[in-house]
C-alpha cells in the first residue's frame, strides 16, 4: 500500500514555527549580505523554491508549514542538529511541496534521484556532477 502524504500541518508546536518562518526562516544559514550556501545544490534549492512561490504555486505560509513539519519530524526523531543539514530539510520540504501541489510526481523524483547517483558515482572527485540532459528535460516538461 502507498504512503500516504500530508500536505497540512496541525499542531500548536507547528503553529509556533509557521509564525517564526513567516518573520524569518529559522535556522537559514545567512550572513550580512543574506543567505550564505555551502554548495550550489543549496542554492539552487532556494532559488527553485523563491521561483515556484512567486510562479504561485504555493503561498508563503504553505511553505512555512512544510519546512516546519519536516524540522519538527528531524526532532521528534530525536536526531540533533545544529544547522548544517538545514538545506537538506529544505530540500525535502521543498520535494514534498511539490509533490502535494502535483508539480512533480514520485516516480520522476525517484528517477532525479537514481540520475543523481549514477552520475555522482562516475564523476571524478572534486568536479561537478553534471546530469545529461537533465535540466533540459525538465525545463521542456515544466
Amino acid at each position: 500500500m502507498a504512503a500516504t502524504k500530508t500536505c497540512a500541518v496541525e499542531s500548536a508546536a507547528a503553529t509556533h514555527a509557521i509564525s517564526a518562518l513567516q518573520v524569518e526562516p529559522s535556522g537559514l544559514p545567512r550572513d550580512a549580505a543574506g543567505p550564505v550556501f555551502k554548495a550550489p545544490w543549496e542554492a539552487q534549492a532556494f532559488a527553485m523554491t523563491l521561483a515556484l512561490h512567486e510562479r504561485g504555486e504555493f503561498t508563503w505560509k504553505e511553505w512555512a508549514q512544510t519546512l516546519a513539519a519536516v524540522i519538527g519530524e528531524v526532532k521528534q526523531r530525536g536526531e540533533t542538529d545544529s544547522g548544517e543539514h538545514y538545506y537538506r530539510h529544505w530540500l525535502t520540504a521543498l520535494e514534498r511541496i511539490a509533490a502535494c501541489k502535483g508539480l512533480v510526481t514520485d516516480a520522476l523524483l525517484m528517477q532525479r534521484r537514481q540520475q543523481w547517483e549514477e552520475a555522482a558515482r562516475h564523476t571524478p572527485h572534486g568536479q561537478p556532477i553534471q546530469l545529461q540532459s537533465s535540466y533540459q528535460e525538465f525545463k521542456d516538461h515544466y
